[in-house]
């Protein structure tokens, strides 16, 4: 986590990942959590030009997981503004330069440079991981959409502490709009 920087496109949208990851690292001090963090792009299977085929790659159907790790740079990737990997597994490759896997949490908050297309294709590739919940934030919004796969579920707000639906909680009521 030490060497995260957010890279949105806007001051508000670094707001938004900083004050994550600075709750996040609470959370971790307080030990009430025990998480792995990974800043480095998430790789999937399909091509993003498609729209059907993609989907977020689960590890454990991986059976050479050396040659997998070896060719993980030929993958198509993504980068969400923050992921969160906690009991669902995932690898990396040494370089640390890529990570596969199906996130406990993926979180996107929207700027103006994501496009109704861009924003169509991640919610649908996070929503290929029954485990994965997904959250998308708009920044001149209090609401938080969530997910988890493909199941919408009910929105949370900004005026009350996040939390996810294994219990892990955010809160960013600093940032309220």
């Amino acid at each position: 986590m030490e060497n995260y920087m957010p890279m949105g496109t806007t001051d508000e949208h670094n707001d938004f990942v900083t004050a994550l990851l600075l709750d996040l690292a609470n959370l971790i001090k307080r030990r009430e959590v025990s998480v792995k963090h990974e800043n480095c792009p998430l790789v999937y299977y399909g091509e993003r030009k498609f729209s059907t085929g993609f989907r977020l790659i689960d590890v454990t159907t991986i059976k050479d997981t050396e040659r997998f790790l070896d060719n993980i740079t030929e993958l198509e990737n993504v980068n969400p503004d923050f992921m969160l990997f906690k009991d669902n597994p995932y690898l990396k490759n040494k370089k640390r330069t890529r990570t596969a896997g199906q996130p406990d949490l993926i979180v996107e908050i929207w700027s103006e440079s994501n496009d109704d297309n861009h924003r169509a294709f991640l919610k649908n590739l996070y929503s290929t991981s029954p485990i994965t919940e997904h959250w998308y934030i708009e920044q001149d919004s209090n609401t938080v959409q969530c997910y988890m796969g493909k199941e919408e579920l009910p929105n949370q707000c900004l005026t009350n502490i996040l939390k996810t639906q294994k219990g892990i909680e955010f809160d960013l009521r600093y940032l309220l709009i």
